[in-house]
């Protein structure tokens, strides 16, 4: 399975509309949100994808109660996880996200994930902890550097960065 891994878009919409084209292009089956969407319209933008969407809250998701309500209410494909962090499975994969890189690295020190995901920093990196691939995707916003995002296959244990231009 394809997975789109995205965290701090930030209101751009514009980049997150290039981001739904390109995910879409290189097969993503599914989202992963590591939070800062900011505004409830961005929801709007990550339903076109047309994919399931997990997301979480990051420090700067203001009104999480309008968020929640309008994923509840308007977008069957996207689940909100928990304040701090969420948990799926996807192709045989455990996976966990959170938006801070704090709380990954306790998920991935537990060792039962294939994979964590954070966000906030805005800044692309991965790192292996024991058996746990830990990864930020960087920003899809294009405050600190090139926004973009992260395609990992989950069969095949892979992940490429995709710039967003």
């Amino acid at each position: 399975m394809r997975i789109a891994i995205m965290s701090d878009s930030h209101d751009n919409i514009w980049n997150m509309r290039k981001a739904v084209a390109a995910l879409r292009a290189k097969g993503a089956e599914l989202i992963i949100h590591c939070g800062d969407f900011v505004a409830p319209f961005m929801l709007k933008e990550l339903a076109a994808a047309e994919l399931p969407v997990h997301g979480v809250f990051g420090n700067n998701d203001g009104d999480r109660y309008l968020l929640t309500r309008t994923a509840l209410t308007e977008f069957k494909n996207i689940t909100l996880h928990g304040p701090l962090f969420g948990t799926i499975t996807a192709d045989g994969a455990r996976l966990a996200f959170s938006h801070y890189r704090e709380a990954a690295l306790g998920l991935a020190a537990d060792g039962q994930y294939e994979a964590v995901f954070f966000g906030h920093s805005h800044v692309h990196e991965h790192f292996k902890t024991g058996n746990t691939l830990v990864l930020n995707p960087g920003e899809i916003m294009g405050k600190d550097g090139s926004p973009g995002f992260v395609v990992m296959d989950t069969s095949a244990r892979v992940f490429g960065r995709v710039e967003l231009v």
